[in-house]
């Protein structure tokens, strides 16, 4: 499991008080309100923790003000670098919700156990999730529907999802 999660990217700078717009990659945007503190992950590897001090929206963006920083000059370098937060301050989850990031990476098994693939991705299609498998054959990605008809049990601390392989899925 993972400790962070990412929240946004920083798109580019907002003005010359060292404002940034923000790509939420959060499933809340709204979110960003109630953050006050992210860590800034910069092009040389280094991790920054920083003070949000107001977050506001525009179009797709959120504007985001640090109290670390008041100039352009001192956020033009961060264009491109992610913004994440511990999972203490991940959005709470109701039973049987999980977060994509521990997903992605489980082994996929059948009912009897056998290994079919490994989780690549958690596609939200808005009816229901799609989970992409990387086969273990090495064959083309498989899609499967994240229903109930389908996936029968995530058992994220054993790192396996157990899936009925229903007529057609492969």
């Amino acid at each position: 499991m993972t400790d962070r999660f990412q929240v946004g990217v920083i798109a580019s700078t907002h003005g010359l008080n060292g404002e940034v717009n923000v790509f939420p990659t959060t499933e809340d945007p709204n979110r960003f309100k109630k953050l006050k503190k992210v860590t800034l992950h910069t092009n040389r590897g280094e991790q920054l923790e920083l003070d949000v001090q107001s977050a506001r929206f525009f179009k797709k963006f959120v504007i985001v003000k640090f109290k670390q920083f008041d100039n352009i000059n001192d956020v033009e370098k961060f264009r491109g670098c992610e913004l994440t937060i511990s999972r203490k301050d991940a959005i709470k989850l109701a039973p049987g919700e999980y977060y994509v990031a521990d997903l992605v990476g489980l082994d996929i098994v059948d009912e009897e156990g056998n290994k079919l693939g490994v989780l690549s991705d958690v596609i939200q299609t808005g009816a229901n999730d799609v989970y992409e498998m990387e086969p273990v054959d090495g064959t083309d990605k498989v899609y499967i529907p994240a229903i109930k008809d389908c996936v029968r049990e995530i058992d994220v601390k054993n790192g396996r999802i157990i899936i009925h392989v229903m007529e057609g899925l492969f």
